[in-house]
């Protein structure tokens, strides 16, 4: 039975992802693909030649944060793959990557939030927070910024984490997982959604 897989870095992913495909009518039922966390970037990189010389792998997906390099994020996946794919591009699309091998195995990256802008899942989400929202938004990432001057811990890499963590604590309830706040805190259907619903519909033929 062939692999169709998609590798992403952790917990959150593994959850959130899902979610935001079904709310877009996007069947994943019978494990398509099968989603592996990778407990981090690093941990991902490895996996991606072990993954890529199985000799029953169909499809193979990446989903991983730019954190402050985006550019130096796609170059790790490519010398990750390079002995498998020396032809990738010296540049990650825009609308993400879908990289047929001669073997018939489609490969496909996307790095968080857009494929070209620093940031990470959290980021993609602050992009699909629903319209009307717009004030407490913008008070909520204040919010972060002067508890970062009163001494909040949080390092400048996890701002974004910050900004929707904070925000998220004002919804009705407050204390539901990242995941399950995906249509009463977001919006999934966003227009600024769907250009990675079309990649990973694409990559994985749904």
């Amino acid at each position: 039975m062939s692999k169709i897989l998609l590798l992403v870095e952790g917990k959150q992913e593994y959850l959130v992802i899902p979610e935001l495909m079904r709310r877009n009518d996007v069947s994943m039922r019978d494990d398509i693909p099968e989603i592996i966390p990778c407990n981090g970037a690093s941990n991902l990189l490895k996996e991606i030649p072990v993954r890529l010389k199985e000799s029953s792998l169909s499809v193979l997906g990446v989903i991983v944060d730019a954190d402050d390099n985006p550019v130096g994020c796609w170059d790790s996946i490519k010398h990750a793959a390079r002995k498998i794919i020396p032809d990738l591009p010296k540049k990650l699309p825009e609308d993400g990557l879908i990289h047929e091998i001669a073997n018939g195995v489609r490969f496909g990256v996307w790095i968080m939030p857009n494929n070209k802008m620093r940031g990470m899942l959290e980021t993609f989400l602050a992009d699909i927070i629903p319209e009307g929202n717009e004030i407490t938004w913008e008070f909520a990432k204040e919010s972060v910024r002067e508890a970062k001057n009163r001494g909040a811990k949080y390092t400048p890499k996890q701002i974004d984490k910050a900004n929707i963590y904070t925000w998220l604590a004002w919804q009705d309830p407050p204390d539901k997982a990242l995941h399950l706040t995906m249509w009463t805190s977001f919006a999934p259907t966003h227009p600024n959604a769907q250009k990675f619903v079309k990649w990973f519909k694409d990559l994985y033929g749904l």
